[in-house]
């Protein structure tokens, strides 16, 4: 099904582990020294780089692009590596995840409270995740070279829901 990141958010209780989308939209990519600065950020109550309401937060850190393309390989990394923060970051309003791997019963109960998804993206695909992507940008925290965060726009990006908004997860049948 294609479907755009408002659209998603918009009719989030109606998707379940295991469907599958193309996700089109605009998406910020953030590993794990990302996430604990923007979780630094939120303790000391400081403004925030970006806006983390309705957010889609993407755990990948894109290579340097070719210079014919808009952006280098661009795969996911493990998510369980952001499961420390992940909570935080949904109790301010990111909505959709996107990154691979099982999610630790804390995140999929976060998932749950806060009515947002997980969604996975196939490993080992960077390449081809970047032919999705039609605009590439830094954002915040250039000192982390690809592990700032960057907003990109993609079209028709492949992923699976690995966890629901119910909190049924494709993963050991963990439901919260």
């Amino acid at each position: 099904m294609k479907i755009t990141t408002e659209e998603l958010i918009k009719n989030i209780e109606k998707f379940s582990a295991g469907d599958r989308i193309e996700l089109s939209g605009t998406i910020y990519t953030a590993r794990d020294q990302a996430h604990k600065r923007l979780v630094e950020l939120m303790e000391q109550k400081k403004e925030l780089p970006i806006n983390l309401k309705n957010a889609c937060i993407y755990y990948c850190g894109p290579c340097p692009n070719a210079p014919d393309k808009i952006i280098g390989s661009c795969g996911p990394t493990t998510s369980s590596r952001m499961d420390v923060y992940t909570p935080k970051m949904l109790n301010n309003g990111v909505k959709i995840l996107i990154g691979k791997g099982k999610r630790s019963g804390s995140v999929i109960k976060s998932l749950k409270e806060n009515k947002a998804v997980y969604l996975l993206a196939t490993g080992g695909a960077g390449a081809l995740i970047a032919e999705k992507v039609k605009s590439f940008k830094l954002v915040a925290f250039e000192d982390l070279g690809p592990e700032a965060i960057y907003e990109i726009k993609i079209e028709n990006f492949p992923l699976i829901v690995g966890a629901d908004c119910s909190g049924k997860s494709l993963f050991n049948g963990l439901s919260l």
